[in-house]
């Protein structure tokens, strides 16, 4: 099996839409064995605090679920990034755990939370706010 078939990634730039400005990107890893997308984003700091992650985040789920037809979509960030984990909990993702001291960045060891939705926790949501 090639790495073409163990899946893709869906890099996407984030613009604002009225000026076209480069603010971020955001990313959607598939792995196709298990029909799941890590959502990955980085946003520039002049743009944090603007909903922009929010929305683009929700974009990238309902593009996940409903075109790529995947099952489950998750996302990682560093448990006292907590801007970060509330965009996935606005997505409708729940934590589903957290990795103590899981990485080591900048000579620092970090802790990692990871969140995730199904595909049918994504349906229970949409029906909800239909």
């Amino acid at each position: 099996m090639g790495r073409k078939d163990e899946g893709d990634s869906s890099p996407w730039a984030m613009v604002v839409k009225d000026s076209n400005q480069l603010i971020g990107c955001m990313s959607l890893h598939i792995t196709r064995p298990h029909n799941h997308g890590e959502l990955g984003y980085w946003i520039g700091q002049p743009y944090w605090g603007y909903g922009y992650a929010s929305e683009a985040a929700l974009c990238l789920v309902r593009y996940g679920f409903e075109e790529l037809h995947l099952n489950k979509i998750w996302a990682a960030a560093l448990s006292k990034n907590q801007a970060s984990w509330n965009v996935m909990k606005k997505t409708g993702m729940a934590l589903e755990g957290e990795f103590k001291q899981h990485i080591l960045k900048w000579d620092q060891y970090e802790d990692i939370v990871f969140y995730g939705m199904t595909k049918g926790d994504y349906e229970q949501l949409t029906k909800q706010t239909i």
